[in-house]
């Protein structure tokens, strides 16, 4: 870091990297910047990590952020991969990480891989299934970001 800004080093390209490879590239680079205790109390800084990680996949993933009760980073965790326009999420993982991680809050997060980010009815259900079933392990859920082209954020919806 200098002057209180990260320096990123110019990547060089010669034309022999694939699309994936890139995405593999940019999410190398990001993900230097989301290390454990990393702050997460920002929308925009939570909507930056889960488009970098997720945002650019071809079939729908779930990820979990798994915070402490200063909402800093613990670990980021894909929990489930589906197809194209679904993914089947189970309570009990979610659960079971969550206390793995000794976690007092998550944001939960999944891409949309064709690209609208509005929240489904689906999308609702899962979100309240989730936070009913880790409030009784009283574990905080603060938001369930949906990435596409850009993120949504249900808690900015009042979804959450």
């Amino acid at each position: 870091m200098q002057n209180g800004h990260y320096h990123i080093n110019p990547i060089e390209l010669n034309g022999s990297y694939s699309l994936p490879d890139l995405m593999a590239i940019i999410r190398e680079n990001a993900t230097q910047y989301f290390k454990r205790g990393c702050l997460l109390t920002n929308v925009n800084t939570v909507n930056n990590f889960v488009q970098t990680a997720i945002g650019c996949e071809d079939s729908e993933c779930f990820g979990v952020l798994f915070l402490d009760n200063k909402h800093r980073l613990i670990e980021f965790e894909i929990l489930f991969r589906g197809t194209i326009d679904s993914s089947s999420v189970h309570p009990r993982e979610v659960v079971k990480q969550a206390l793995k991680y000794n976690a007092a809050a998550v944001i939960l997060c999944h891409n949309h891989p064709s690209g609208a980010t509005e929240p489904s009815h689906s999308d609702i259900m899962i979100t309240n299934k989730l936070k009913g079933a880790l409030g009784l392990i009283d574990i905080r859920v603060l938001d369930h970001i949906i990435a596409g082209e850009g993120c949504t954020s249900m808690a900015e919806l009042g979804k959450i």
